[in-house]
This record gives C-alpha cells, sequence and structure tokens, in this order.
C-alpha cells in the first residue's frame, strides 16, 4: 500500500515500471486519492478561513475574489464567514467555528478589538488582515492618509478653496479606522494649503449610497454649496452625485466630486477617484498567507514573517466630476 501511495504521488524512490503499473491499475478502476486522508496525513486541513463584515458588498467580494484565485490555484477550499450583524459577530469570536477546520485565516477590512485579535492568535495558525492595521499581525493594505491627501491637493490645485468633505462615522466598528484615517488626510492637505477649521468641514453620515445622498442633502441646506466636495468612499460620492444633480446642479459646473476607491461603477458615473489596488489586496494577502504556512512551525503555527506589512500605492484618477470652481458660488437647490 506505501508503494502504491508513493507511486501516485510521484516520490522519487520508485521504479519507473512500478509507478507506471500502479498508475495503470488505478485509472482502470477509476481510483481517486481521498482529501481528508491526505490531510489526515499532512496534518493539514486544507482551508483557509476568510472573515469579511459584509460579503456581498464591493470591496470585500473584490478582496475575496483576488485571495480566492490564488488560494484554490494551491488546492486550498475558503471557508467564509460574514460577521455582518454584531450579534453574529460576538458569537462567532466567543465560539470560533474555524477552530481546527482552517490552516490559516485573512481578516479583510475588520477592525479588531485587542480581545478578538488575541482570539485569532490563539488558534496558532497565521493571520493575514487585508485593510487595517492590527498590532502583531501581518498586514496588506494602502496608505488611506496618503490617498486622501492626493485627493485634497487635486482639488485645491484646481483653484477650490471652499471644499468639504463627506466622511462615515468615525466612530463606526467596522469602517471608523478607514474614516479617521481619509479624514485625517484631508485636513492634512487643507493644512498645507493654509486652510484651517478642517473639522468644520467635514459631514459625517452612516457610509454607502444612501450616507453620501443625506450628507449632499445637508450640504444643499445651507445657503451656499462648497465649489468642490471629497467623498470618503465612490459610493458616498454616487449618492452625492444623485442629490446634487436632483437639485439641478452641474458636476463639476457647479461643485466638483472626488471620490476614493475607483469602485467598478466610477468609471460609468464618471467619477474622479483616488484608486486602489483592491483585487490585488486579496492577492497579495493570499500570497503572505501562503509564505507564512510554508515557514510556520508546529510550535508558534505563525511563521517568520507574522508582521509583515505590505502597502499597496494609490492614484489619481482624473474624470470628468472636477474642474475649476465657477465665478460665483453655487445656490443651494430646493
Amino acid at each position: 500500500m506505501s508503494t502504491a501511495s508513493r507511486a501516485l504521488r510521484g516520490a522519487a524512490n520508485v521504479a519507473p515500471r512500478t509507478r507506471d503499473r500502479v498508475r495503470t491499475a488505478a485509472t482502470e478502476l477509476a481510483y481517486v486519492p481521498s482529501p481528508a486522508a491526505s490531510r489526515l496525513a499532512s496534518g493539514r486541513t486544507g482551508a483557509v478561513g476568510v472573515v469579511v463584515p459584509f460579503s456581498t458588498r464591493w470591496f470585500f467580494a473584490e478582496v475575496v475574489a483576488g485571495a480566492e484565485a490564488v488560494l484554490r490555484e494551491e488546492g486550498f477550499d475558503l471557508l467564509l464567514y460574514n460577521l455582518a450583524e454584531e450579534s453574529v459577530r460576538a458569537e462567532f469570536f466567543d465560539v470560533l467555528p474555524l477552530r481546527r477546520r482552517v490552516d490559516a485565516v485573512l481578516v479583510v477590512s475588520a477592525a479588531l478589538s485587542e480581545g478578538e485579535r488575541a482570539r485569532l492568535v490563539g488558534l496558532r495558525v497565521p493571520v493575514v488582515t487585508v485593510g487595517p492595521r492590527v498590532p502583531g499581525l501581518a498586514r496588506v493594505g494602502i496608505d488611506d492618509v496618503s490617498g486622501a491627501v492626493t485627493a485634497a491637493r487635486h482639488l485645491l490645485l484646481l483653484g477650490h478653496r471652499d471644499v468639504t468633505m463627506i466622511a462615515g462615522d468615525p466612530d463606526d466598528p467596522v469602517g471608523g479606522i478607514t474614516t479617521r484615517a481619509r479624514t485625517e488626510g484631508f485636513c492634512r492637505g487643507l493644512c498645507e494649503a493654509g486652510i484651517g477649521s478642517c473639522r468644520e468641514r467635514v459631514v459625517p453620515e452612516p457610509w454607502g449610497v444612501d450616507g453620501g445622498f443625506r450628507a449632499a442633502e445637508r450640504l444643499l441646506s445651507r445657503a451656499t454649496l462648497p465649489t468642490a466636495v471629497f467623498a470618503e468612499s465612490d459610493e458616498m460620492g454616487f449618492g452625492a452625485l444623485h442629490a446634487l444633480r436632483r437639485a439641478g446642479l452641474a458636476v463639476p459646473g457647479d461643485v466638483s466630486l472626488v471620490g476614493f476607491d475607483d469602485h467598478e461603477m466610477a468609471a460609468v458615473t464618471d467619477l474622479t477617484t483616488i484608486a486602489q489596488p483592491v483585487r490585488e489586496q486579496g492577492e497579495r494577502g493570499a500570497r503572505l498567507l501562503l509564505e507564512l504556512l510554508g515557514t510556520a512551525s508546529a510550535a508558534d503555527g505563525a511563521g517568520s514573517a507574522a508582521g509583515a506589512e505590505i502597502v499597496l500605492p494609490t492614484r489619481l484618477v482624473v474624470r470628468g466630476s472636477t474642474g475649476p470652481p465657477g465665478r460665483t458660488p453655487a445656490r443651494a437647490g430646493p
């Protein structure tokens, strides 16, 4: 039996004639090796756990797609854990259903508390995060501060001085870290131009298209609109764009608008944005997991690159939603 196993695996210590006879017999019998048996022999599960706050939203779906392409090529299955509801998240970290079911864990854009981080580390398997930095864990992500600085500079270089930011909730348990980082970058960009009172220029609303729409409605309730708006995400930008055009305002004639992410619909809506390589972050996160698995020891289960960090670049994509300010301030719509 051991000779047949070695022959089917292609081991070098099997005579060529014997290997051919074993493979011929396996073909005639339609024999397929048992994945479960192979995993028992290797001590591996052949699966990677992927933890996401929202599995169907564009950013998270793109990251998972990138990771899956890399991991499946290496023979790994993905176990997806969607923690959209707070009660589900609490139960997940209390029970940890991925214990002994996965060889590694990929956490996608989920800010972890110290207790949650400790629970994942306690699994004694490699853990990689895509998104916010988590102390002690390997990470793939972008520099949100730098990207937001670029967005602010773009509007300022066009001549805008009355600039406002539409942002998510800085206390949101999922996106709060990103919101705070992009707000910091926006304020830093304005400070470079000598524009103060930055925090008064930030309009917070819950993240998403609806939040962007409501934030723009709040701007429309003012006597005078800003000449330019930076939306924390493209999806908030889509909502703002809809509200502004519904009020009869021209974008960029009356108000310039820049987003962040380069969502798949950004080109369709002609939205200027800060592009980030979303799918590539999933791919690089998966490759980093494979590297950690290759260097992990039975003692620590983490790998020698457990604290590694890969920061991918962002870039400005100029489309038709930004331009120089008009001659007179735009008045709010009805």
